[in-house]
């Protein structure tokens, strides 16, 4: 029997799938499931690491690809479009050690571990790839 599909799968874009996934490894533990290469031999067309279990998918950027389905279907790498809207989050068993290895593996530390007001030791890193993670842990219970 296959294993269930997950219900979500980010896709994310970037300028070097190849070195994102080298950086995911990294930085977050991820494992390599496959690669799909482009004609052109540098760039990838599809990908998928798999962190803490969830599936990612991470490609190259296509500008050639973008548009001509008559409507606004183009996706950019973060760096094309100076930020990103979404921010990517991992239950960790500690978050600072967590941090600590993003930053160790070449991520931005853009808001450092915390006990947030909600019970959990949150913390978010930019990647060099301009994608956004948060990692958080739950706080033991007070009382």
């Amino acid at each position: 029997m296959a294993d269930p599909v997950q219900a979500v799968t980010p896709h994310l874009i970037v300028n070097d799938a190849n070195a994102a996934i080298e950086f995911y490894k990294k930085a977050l533990g991820a494992s390599e499931v496959m690669r799909m290469p482009a004609q052109d031999g540098k760039r990838l067309m599809h990908s998928e690491i798999s962190v803490n279990g969830a599936r990612i998918f991470l490609m190259d950027d296509f500008p050639e690809h973008r548009g001509g389905h008559g409507m606004v279907d183009a996706v950019y790498p973060p760096d094309q479009i100076k930020g990103t809207s979404v921010t990517m989050h991992l239950e960790v068993e500690n978050c600072d050690a967590a941090v600590q290895r993003a930053a160790d593996a070449g991520a931005v530390v853009t808001m450092a571990p915390w006990d947030a007001f909600w019970g959990a030791r949150y913390a978010r890193i930019m990647d060099p790839f301009g994608h956004s993670w948060s990692f958080a842990h739950a706080l033991p219970a007070k009382g």
